[in-house]
This record gives structure tokens, sequence and C-alpha cells, in this order.
């Protein structure tokens, strides 16, 4: 293959981007491998072109390899397929919804679930045609609140999806299996940094579920790992150690007393509530001084559900310790699909047993509230908390004694440092970008559709699914945030638009000719080649190459007196001269890893 930049559809800017938010948005655009069209849609050039298709050959690589089989499904779907799966409901604005000219419902497929089953159930009846894996390469739609980064978080994006069928839940775990080994593989091969952490399955459904993530700064999804063994999970999904279960005594082994409401005016907050415990003259309640701080407070936060498809709002609290912050992304994962809000001023109007500011978990059941602590809340703790009257709170509150949550929902937002609930060490957290989500469906959507299969003797049986999706622009733009340095673009060989930029400097025709010799033949050898035959200044030329991030730089110029040409290494900035009659074997070389 021969690119010649004299005729390459191609203008690389100078400047940033204004709306430019991470390296990978500046850089892609100012290569011109992509042209924002408007926010979160991007155009796609040819060198960006090229990049993407030598993921996809990988990933189909890959896919093939475990015996999957690829097809292609319409983005438009029917209102009511979405309807039967209660996906319409479930992913509320985030759909883009469409009607034709006699009214009735469409979308734009995010994912395609339901349209692989019913595609299988059409064509499978019988035990004997599972076990099946099917995969499909397309542009799917998702219609972001606030669309950013360039086209790591955009409304219109390609992905890999693909689906496995199996009659028995065995051989659901051996695809899930399989599809993991070949997602690592698929990884290593582009030449990602990548860590597998836990993860909420979300409006997919499902039970077991993987995310692949690619470490950087610049990532939007935040998780942990184990500075002691190999546990890692994204926030939402995170298990973090809790103290152990009390018995309702305190540290020197007394009974907790009795809750004992205090007052506490003008103590709204969890900062203004501990400087006012630590002034109160506890002798008068017959009790040894007390010291607090905010660890030792329960903070109730006051939200509000929505199941899907309901128009209708439900109060929520959620209690967790007054030192920490309640992270709303994790919860809102451990709550998927219900959908979770902060109340407003509106709500808490319209109950007026909440006494903003005094909330405590006491009278929540009484009052109708739902009520939820994170596991940080053991039973049989004792907390200073509101006591549902204006300017006064409750101390001694002893859960499992003067009150039971309904339950347990993983809250408060992460610190470096939580203990790891597997092995009690230290956990870290990190940024990264997902590049791939692999999930155990189970039979959500074959009950849905009536997706089942006539067993070897006779009676019917439901199949069990498995989902898996790579995100195939998102991985473009990764490998960029991955691999960039300050002059560009660094590429890996195997996803590079070109494995060599041959460049000839001057205004000498003898290099220009020389060039297009060692170009023709590299060709003649396989070698992708990106030549630059611009009649460009040398300095114009050296900086759209490094902008550009082919792996492997040839500067045909100056040298060739010498009888030799510069050979460049685009990662390590490594350049080495090299006699031109061994050009072509030096640069097949490093092209082969030989």
């Amino acid at each position: 293959m021969l690119l010649r930049m004299s005729t390459l559809f191609l203008r690389t800017l100078r400047d940033d981007p204004a709306d430019a938010e991470v390296p990978s948005h500046r850089l892609l655009v100012r290569a011109g491998y992509v042209r924002r069209v408007a926010p979160g849609i991007y155009s796609w050039l040819p060198l960006g072109i090229a990049v993407l298709a030598n993921i996809e050959k990988v990933v189909r690589e890959e896919m093939a390899s475990i015996g999957s089989q690829e097809v292609h499904f319409p983005a438009m779907i029917p209102r009511e397929i979405f309807e039967a799966s209660g996906r319409w409901a479930d992913y509320g604005d985030s759909l883009f919804r469409l009607k034709d000219r006699k009214g009735g419902d469409y979308l734009l497929g995010p994912t395609h679930e339901e349209l692989f089953t019913l595609l299988v159930k059409g064509e499978y009846s019988s035990y004997k045609d599972y076990p099946l894996s099917l995969y499909q390469i397309q542009t799917k739609y998702r219609d972001e609140a606030r669309p950013r980064a360039g086209v790591l978080r955009g409304r219109e994006f390609i992905m890999k999806d693909s689906y496995s069928f199996d009659l028995t839940d065995e051989g659901l775990q051996q695809a899930y299996q399989a599809h993991r080994d070949a997602y690592e593989r698929i990884f290593s091969r582009l030449g990602f940094d990548y860590r597998i952490v836990f993860a909420v399955s979300g409006a997919m459904g499902g039970s077991a579920s993987e995310e692949f993530l690619a470490p950087t700064p610049s990532g939007e999804d935040t998780f942990v790992q184990c500075t002691g063994c190999d546990y890692a999970a994204n926030t939402e999904a995170v298990e973090i150690a809790g103290p152990p279960a009390q018995d309702g005594s305190a540290s020197d082994g007394s009974v907790y007393p009795a809750s004992l409401v205090l007052d506490t005016p003008d103590t709204p907050t969890i900062a203004t509530l501990v400087d006012r415990l630590n002034t109160l003259d506890w002798a008068e309640h017959g009790l040894e001084p007390q010291r607090f701080s905010a660890a030792d407070t329960l903070k109730n936060v006051v939200l509000k559900t929505r199941q899907p498809g309901s128009d209708r709002w439900e109060l929520l609290v959620v209690g967790v310790p007054g030192d920490r912050e309640v992270d709303m992304k994790r919860l809102a994962g451990q709550l998927e699909p219900v959908e979770v809000e902060q109340a407003d001023e509106k709500d808490l109007a319209a109950a007026p047993g909440l006494v903003k500011g005094y909330i405590g978990p006491q009278l929540l059941a009484e009052l109708k509230v739902r009520y939820l602590v994170d596991p940080l809340v053991v039973s049989g703790s004792a907390w200073v908390t509101g006591a549902n009257e204006h300017g006064k709170h409750a101390a001694f509150v002893v859960r499992g004694r003067d009150f039971d949550p309904a339950g347990e929902v993983g809250a408060v937002e992460i610190r470096d440092g939580d203990r790891c609930a597997r092995c009690g060490s230290p956990l870290e957290i990190a940024r990264g970008i997902e590049l791939g989500h692999v999930f155990q469906l189970g039979r959500k959507f074959a009950e849905a559709f009536g997706l089942t299969a006539l067993g070897p003797e006779g009676k019917p049986v439901t199949i069990t699914m498995g989902s898996y999706g790579v995100g195939i622009t998102r991985a473009v733009a990764a490998l960029a945030e991955q691999t960039h340095d300050e002059a560009g673009l660094v590429w890996p060989r195997v996803v590079a638009p070109a494995d060599v930029q041959v460049v000839p400097t001057g205004k000498d025709v003898a290099a220009v000719a020389e060039a297009e010799r060692i170009a023709a033949e590299l060709v003649s050898l396989g070698v992708r080649v990106l030549l630059d035959d611009r009649k460009a200044s040398p300095g114009v030329k050296f900086k759209d190459a490094e902008l550009l991030g082919v792996p492997t730089i040839l500067v045909v110029g100056r040298g060739l007196d010498d009888g030799v040409v510069e050979l460049r290494d685009r990662k390590s900035g490594q350049r080495r001269d090299v006699p031109v009659g061994d050009a072509v074997s030096a640069v097949h070389a490093e092209v082969s890893g030989s």
C-alpha cells in the first residue's frame, strides 16, 4: 500500500481546536484523523478510517479464533422490540427516538441484544444447534447529555458487540471465559496497558460483569485497585471492607446508654454539629466527657427514585458516616435500572416529617420513607444523628436497637486507603477509559422473547446468553491517550495507518527519486508506506511526521551525499544512519520485528 501525501485527503492543523479537552481530542483533530460535525458527532477522514480498519481487523481475527460468526443488524429498531425487553423505558433519555411518516415509533440502537435474540429464535429450535456465538461491528447511538472528549464520549460510535447462546449455565461460563480470553489477546495485540475490573451490569441486566479499562489520567471512569492482591473494580461495583459488626457496646465493653436527645440549635451541617457536641457539658446528662468527630455522626441524605416507565418519584434516604460523601454515580450504578436523583426543596416540602438538617433514621419507617445505609454503618454501631426535630440531634442511636434500615447499598465515595474487602490491604484510586465490557446476561432476553430449544428429552430449554462489547472508535482515542507525546500521536504499528513514513527533504531531485525508489520496493515487500511527496519545507514535513504518529520515519535528504539515509523510531526518538543500499532491508526488518 502506498499513500502519497500530495494527493491524500489530509489537512493538518497547527493550533488546537478550541473545544479540545483531552490529548486524544486535540491530536486526532490536528492530525486530520477526524473532524467535528456536532457535539459528540465526528466525521472520519482517510487516516482515521485506516486506524479504525486496523483495529477491526484484530477484533475480527480474535472473534474468528473462538468460533464467533459475523452478522449485521439495522441501526433503526421498532419500538415494540425494546418494549418487550423493558428497555424502551429503562434507557430513559439516552435513547434516540424517532417516528416514521405513519407515526410509528423507532429508536436508533444503543445495543442489539433484542435483535440477536430474535434472529436466533427465528433460525434455531433444537438443542443440536447450540452452542452459538455471533457478533457484529456497527455504529451505535446514545443521546449523551454531555458528549465530551472528542470521540471518547460521543453520541454516535462504532462498537463490536458479540453474543453467546448456550443451553446451560456451565456453557455460558465457558463462552464467557472464551470471550474474556479473546479480549485479553485483542487489547494486548493493540498495544494497550489495561486492567480487568469488576463492574455493574446496569441497563444490560445479567449477573457477572467485568470491564477492560485503559489507565490514563484523562479517563472518565474511576476505578480502584488493591495494593496487596489482584482485586480491581470500578467505583460503581467496588466493595470495601467495613468494620466488624458490633454488639451494641462501646469499645471499653460498656453498653451504650439509651439514645439521648440533645439541644443543638444552628447545627444543620456536620461541621457545626461536631463543634457543638464537643462543647456540651456531658455531666449534665450523667455521662463522662465525650469527644466526637465527623466519623461519629450519621449523615442522612434525602434522594428520590423512579422505577423504569413510571412518572412517580419516591423518596429514599441513605445513611452514611458523616465524614464521607455520597457518590451519586456509584449509588446510581447500584440501583439501576431505577433512576435516582437528589431530592429538592419541593420534594422535602411534600414530606413535612423530614426536618431538613436534622433528619434521623428513628422515624423513617413510621413515615413510610425507605431507608438504606452504607455497609460502613454496621449493625450494633452507635451514632449521633438527627432527632427529627428542628435544632435537636440524638446521641447513642444504635443500629439494630433504635433503627433498622431496609437494606444496605454501597453509597460512599471511595478513598485512597480504604481497605480491600478481599485481603484487607489499602486500595488506590485510578482513572481509566473503558475499552470493553463482558456480561453474563443469563436468561433475561431469552425469557422476554421466548428463545428456547427443544432439549434431548423433548422438553423446551430456555437459552442462556452472554454479551460482550468492544468500543472500536473509543479504542482509537484510548490508544492516542496512552501513547502520545508532546509532538503528536505515536501509534503502535498494528493500528498505525502506515508502517513507515518516507520523507524526502530539500529541492534535490535525486532525493525525491531515491525516496520514490525506496517506497516502491517497500510496497513490493508488503510494507505500508506513507510518502511525503509534497513540495513543502523540511520543517513542515518533520512536524507533520511527528504529529501523524507513523511508527517508523525514513528521511531521505542531505545524507545522500554521504550515501546514507536517516531511520527514526517515532516512539523512542532514536535515530541512526543507514546506507542507502540497505534502507529497504533496514525498514523491512523494523516492520517485521526481525
